[in-house]
C-alpha cells in the first residue's frame, strides 16, 4: 500500500523530493493531487510504500528544513 507523505506545491519541488528519496534508496511515485492534466501548476503528492514512510519523513523533514 502506498502512503502519501508530503504534498509538494508543484511538480518541480515534488521532483527534487523524490530525487533525494531515490538517493537515499527509498522507493517513491509521484501523482498530482489537485485537477489531473494541470502541467506542472498544482500540488503533487509524494508517495512511498507503508513500510518506508517513517525513513522517507525523516528524509523529507531533514531535506525540506535545509
Amino acid at each position: 500500500m502506498w502512503t502519501v507523505v508530503y504534498i509538494a506545491p508543484n511538480r518541480a519541488r515534488a521532483e527534487t523530493l523524490k530525487e533525494k528519496l531515490v538517493s537515499e534508496g527509498v522507493l517513491v511515485t509521484i501523482r498530482s493531487a489537485g485537477v489531473p492534466h494541470q502541467n506542472s501548476g498544482g500540488a503533487v503528492e509524494i508517495l512511498v510504500p507503508e513500510s518506508e514512510a517513517e525513513e522517507a519523513h525523516e528524509i523529507l523533514t531533514s531535506t525540506v528544513l535545509v
